[in-house]
């Protein structure tokens, strides 16, 4: 196999992308911060000193998915048109899980820009719990779904529980 991101001198490269056809786009990203369940507990009432931790963690998630191109390198910079970052609670495993939703039309797809939203709405949780929980994990961060481009839709893992069907919210070809 051929790795598209090195030369034939096996230097970096960002690879040629302007010969292909702009297509819908979507994927969809997961992972998870395990914690304490008193940590979990401050986060659901409200009670940590720095905030919102969920708000900010979405923004922080969103703001990732745009810069992506910056803190990736060879990433190609992307016109995403939507980004959604979800969070819920795993009472059992004391969890803060984490997914983010990625849309564009573009040449390339949008892994990378779901997989970076998840990872930093990870960090931002543990930055904001940190003060009190020092012993949180970050973890289980994958991609679950990729739809559109010339491999076409990929289904890895099934996101029903706890965020919806992998059909739920996805592109329309519609709305393009």
């Amino acid at each position: 196999m051929e790795l598209s991101h090195l030369d034939a001198q096996g230097r970096a490269r960002m690879v040629d992308v302007s010969g292909k056809a702009p297509t819908v786009r979507e994927a969809i990203a997961a992972g998870e911060v395990l914690m304490r369940p008193e940590t979990l507990s401050l986060i659901q009432s409200g009670g940590l000193p720095k905030g919102d931790v969920l708000a900010v963690a979405r923004i922080a998630g969103i703001m990732a998915a745009k810069r992506t191109p910056e803190l990736i390198p060879l990433c190609h910079p992307l016109p995403i048109s939507s980004v959604s970052v979800d969070l819920s609670f795993d009472t059992e495993r004391f969890a803060v899980l984490i997914q983010a939703r990625v849309k564009c039309a573009g040449v390339t797809g949008v892994e990378m820009e779901a997989l970076t939203a998840v990872s930093v709405a990870a960090l931002t949780i543990y930055d904001m719990c940190k003060a009190v929980d020092r012993g949180m994990r970050i973890g289980n961060i994958r991609l679950q779904v990729k739809r559109g481009g010339k491999s076409g839709d990929i289904v890895l893992e099934d996101t029903t529980a706890p965020f919806g069907g992998a059909d739920e919210g996805s592109i329309d070809e519609a709305e393009w």
